[in-house]
């Protein structure tokens, strides 16, 4: 009978990593296409008007957004279900508008901020009341271009 020699141990062979960064780098690009950044959750409900005449804002970068609208279904017990406006991801009264405008203007370089453009995303249902009243502080903090977010109207 043969005799087993268990003192000269056998090593374990190293491990190939050598593709290991070639498919990290396939699944980091992978959910980078994927992935979607929201930079604001609604928290009013927000169904475009319908226009017939519309023109895209040419840079984003410059666009401030206010949500005017209904609350959606988990706010209405806390905020009721009249029109609320969403400033970022929290609600406002009308007088926070200015401040809010003035935060904005300070975030971005000196030489932007007569560009700054705020976009009136209302719903189609809110009472045109409360877009003058927005429209009135946007003035008194001297927001003046102001554009509606809207669709294109479908011709029949």
């Amino acid at each position: 009978m043969g005799k087993f020699n268990k003192s000269g141990g056998r090593e374990m062979p190293e491990l190939n990593t050598s593709s290991l960064p070639d498919l990290v780098f396939a699944i980091l690009f992978f959910f980078m296409m994927v992935t979607t950044m929201r930079e604001v959750t609604l928290k009013v409900q927000f169904r475009a008007p319908q226009a017939t005449e519309l023109q895209k804002l040419e840079k984003k970068s410059l666009v401030t957004y206010i949500y005017v609208g209904k609350p959606t279904q988990e706010f209405i017990a806390k905020m009721g279900s009249e029109t609320r406006i969403q400033l970022n991801d929290k609600f406002a009264e009308i007088s926070e508008v200015g401040a809010y405008i003035g935060q904005e203007k300070s975030s971005m370089k000196e030489e932007d901020q007569p560009f700054m453009t705020v976009s009136i995303k209302g719903d189609k249902e809110t009472k045109m009341g409360v877009v003058t009243d927005l429209k009135q502080a946007l003035r008194e903090a001297y927001a003046l271009k102001i554009s509606y977010s809207a669709r294109k109207a479908v011709e029949q």
